[in-house]
Parts: C-alpha cells; sequence; structure tokens
C-alpha cells in the first residue's frame, strides 16, 4: 500500500523544481511526489518527466492546459491520490519557501494523532525570513482576520505547507471547496475543522523564495478577503458529519 505523496502544483518553476525533486527523494521516509504543472512556458513540466527516468513508480506528473487556479490544482492531486489510496498526502510549495527538511514533522504529527498537520508560521511568534514588513503584516493580519469570521483558533490559517490523512480527504467533500487561489487554503482548514478533525500546527521557520517570481495578485488576495464571509455564511446551511476515531 502505497505511504505518502507529496503534491506540488507548478508554474514556471523551472528553477527550483529539481533540486526540490531531488531533495524530496532523498529522504528516508521514502516519500513519492505528483507535480500539478499548469502548462508551464518555461518546461518545467520537462524538467520532471526527464526526472521520472531516474525515480521510477515514485515521481507522477498531471499536465493541465493552463493556469486553472491553486485550489483547483490541489483537488486534481488529492483526488489522484486518493484513487492511488495514499495514506498521508502532503502539500507544498516548489520554491523552498516551505523548507522540505519539515516534510518529516508533519509527516510524525499524523502518525502520531494529527488527522491535519499544518507547517505553521505563526504558532511560536512570526517565523518569516527575508520578507517585506508590509507583507509579513498583511498576512499576519489575513489570519486574525478569518479566525474572527470563522471562529477556528489555528494561528496559521493562509498557510500551505500540510499534510492530510487520507481519512480526511475521503470524507470531504471536495467539488464542494468554492475558493481557486490562496482562500482555497483557508477553506480547506474550514472544512477539515467543521467535520471535527483534529488539526495540528507545526512551528517551521518559512524561507526565503530560491528562484521564479511570486504567483500572489491582489485578485487572488481579494478572492480570499470576500470569499472568507461567503464560505462563513455557506456554512450555516450545510451539514458537516463527523467521523468515530475508529474510522480515521
Amino acid at each position: 500500500m502505497p505511504q505518502t505523496i507529496v503534491i506540488i502544483p507548478t508554474y514556471n518553476e523551472k528553477e527550483n523544481i529539481e533540486k526540490m525533486i531531488h531533495k524530496v527523494m532523498s529522504y528516508p521516509e521514502n516519500f513519492e511526489m505528483l507535480i500539478i504543472d499548469d502548462n508551464s512556458p518555461d518546461g518545467t513540466a520537462q524538467v520532471v518527466k526527464t526526472l521520472q527516468q531516474q525515480y521510477t513508480n515514485r515521481l507522477h506528473i498531471i499536465e493541465r492546459s493552463g493556469k486553472l487556479g491553486l485550489g483547483t490544482a490541489y483537488i486534481t492531486g488529492f483526488k489522484w491520490a486518493l484513487q492511488h489510496n495514499y495514506q498521508y498526502i502532503f502539500e507544498m510549495d516548489a520554491d523552498f519557501q516551505h523548507n522540505p527538511d519539515d516534510l518529516a514533522k508533519l509527516y510524525q504529527a499524523c502518525q502520531n494523532g494529527a488527522d491535519l498537520a499544518i507547517g505553521s508560521r505563526y504558532i511560536t511568534g512570526v517565523n518569516v525570513v527575508n520578507w517585506p514588513m508590509g507583507r509579513v503584516l498583511m498576512s499576519y493580519y489575513a489570519s486574525a482576520y478569518v479566525r474572527i469570521i470563522t471562529g477556528m483558533s489555528i494561528r496559521d490559517t493562509t498557510a500551505g505547507f500540510k499534510c492530510y490523512k487520507n481519512a480526511v480527504l475521503k470524507h470531504i467533500n471536495l467539488d464542494k471547496i468554492r475558493m481557486k487561489g490562496y482562500g482555497f487554503q483557508v477553506e480547506m482548514k474550514f472544512t477539515t475543522w467543521k467535520h471535527g478533525f483534529k488539526i495540528e500546527e507545526v512551528p517551521i521557520i518559512f524561507m526565503p523564495r530560491w528562484g521564479g517570481t511570486s504567483k500572489m495578485s491582489g485578485g487572488i488576495f481579494n478572492e480570499a478577503f470576500w470569499g472568507v464571509i461567503k464560505m462563513k455564511w455557506r456554512s450555516f446551511f450545510r451539514k458537516y458529519s463527523k467521523l468515530s476515531s475508529s474510522e480515521v
């Protein structure tokens, strides 16, 4: 039975993806990887396909027709991972802002009882390196805003470095996740929380991007800001079933 899969969406990450793949593949946990590439014009997908010859049966790729959104990339990856029965399903970025060394900490948290482990920048203060102060404040207060609107106690509500147990993603109706940008990260945590799963934040240090360019934009931020209010409103009209401990 396959155990662990690390899902990484890519768009123009040629500068980072080869280094990231070699790094993740070097760990003793025997991680597999699934790259979701949105037709990167810089040739990211070709780099991955070349490396598949070296990492036979451990490195996988899904190529999509264009930029279809971060959320839809992860949903595609989650469904693929569930179809192949992976038990621990990770998500992370390709640019090394998420330190792959921390994958082991997320894995251990889920093995020790968490249903969702979050690599958290804010659980022990503000652990962000070389970010402009304006962006640090925007990120920090965005999480505070989400906590106020949703009632969750999670400190890093917008984090994108996570590990899910298989049972969580099986139980969530992934087709009802609405947000496609960074708001997707909030909606997945909120849905997991509403279903009663155990969430644990694991402290990480958020590193500077190694290469390439950030995909953050004003439109993505606006979607997240207004989407959280809409998400909370919709939640009043939904039922969130709980699993028994024996089912998790």
